[in-house]
């Protein structure tokens, strides 16, 4: 009798278990990864209600992963942990390369423009007024640069300001940080930073959140215009889903409520995009390598064999970016 009984409640206990993973199949919840610029609960609050907004057109539920850097981002998409991921352009080129993501979406900035700027930021009260004063007092100075990641933060100012000078930035401060955005914004408005790398869609962000800090800084160079992030998936989501989620996306912003929800977002709109999107981003990484190759100590006949490959790697790109720009 208790052996019959037995039976019976596991075959119950494996019914329910069993009924929950089909449930549970028939209703994943998709992870959106997020950079955290600020306090989470700050993030949640502009972020949730386009979240919601999602999963409901989609028939799932979207749940946010906030990261406090691009590696952690990177590092969930590979592993299958985080489906969707809004990147900078040099982390996605990692996700792209090396995460199984692909772009399919790109961000469209709330000012109108098609992108935003990396900034070289001090203190108002610095007598650092120019890049040349920066690296002339760089053996003094305490200085912030991006996440290893960043494409405003690391990789276009460690190209414009520093590879070109023939400067290492780990070498010639007194101290270098690699941190977020919002990190050397107030390291630097606190003065625990002399200068710090920064970019105009955080500088747009800090003035709504903290502007007493925004007042405080002051730009000191500013950069080409940057591609505006890109929206990446895990290649190996399922089909229908990636048509549900790129149709919410790309006509996401018709209604009034959703253009307000933009605006906290400080976007426009999303509009297609592709891996293509990361062209120009991998000629600038090859630009800083021919840079670093001709500062090293490699022999004349190790420079000019690694001039010739990586000139021909970007005579490729060049080819490939060409037919994209069309007739001027």
């Amino acid at each position: 009798m208790l052996h019959r009984l037995g039976r019976q409640l596991a075959s119950v206990v494996v019914l329910v278990f069993c009924l929950l993973a089909v449930a549970r199949a028939q209703d994943p919840v998709l992870h959106f990864g997020i950079l955290s610029t600020e306090a989470c609960e700050s993030l949640r609050i502009i972020w949730q209600p386009l979240l919601d907004d999602m999963g409901q057109q989609i028939g799932q539920p979207v749940q946010p992963v906030f990261a406090d850097g691009y590696g952690e981002l990177i590092d969930g998409l590979r592993q299958g942990r985080i489906d969707i991921a809004w990147l900078g352009n040099k982390a996605a080129l990692a996700a792209v390369d090396g995460a199984g993501a692909e772009i399919f979406a790109q961000t469209s900035m709330d000012n109108g423009l098609p992108g935003y700027y990396g900034l070289l930021i001090v203190r108002d009260d610095s007598p650092i007024h120019t890049v040349s004063d920066l690296l002339r007092l760089a053996p003094q100075l305490t200085f912030g640069n991006g996440d290893f990641n960043s494409t405003s933060g690391y990789l276009v100012t460690g190209y414009y300001l520093f590879a070109r000078q023939h400067v290492d930035p780990a070498t010639a401060f007194k101290r270098t940080l690699n941190q977020s955005h919002e990190a050397n914004a107030l390291g630097v408005a606190s003065g625990e930073l002399d200068a710090a790398t920064f970019n105009t869609d955080n500088w747009d962000r800090l003035a709504l959140v903290n502007p007493q800090a925004l007042a405080r800084l002051r730009v000191v160079w500013k950069s080409q215009m940057i591609p505006s992030d890109p929206i990446l998936w895990r290649t190996s989501l399922p089909a229908p889903l990636k048509a549900k989620v790129r149709s919410f996306l790309l006509g996401y912003g018709k209604t009034e409520r959703e253009v307000q929800v933009l605006k906290g977002l400080q976007q426009n709109r999303f509009v297609a995009s592709n891996d293509d999107q990361l062209l120009p981003i991998r000629q600038l990484l090859l630009f800083k390598e021919r840079t670093d190759v001709a500062a090293s100590q490699l022999s004349v006949e190790q420079k000019t064999a690694r001039f010739r490959e990586i000139d021909a790697q970007l005579g490729r790109l060049q080819d490939r970016i060409k037919p994209l720009e069309g007739p001027r």
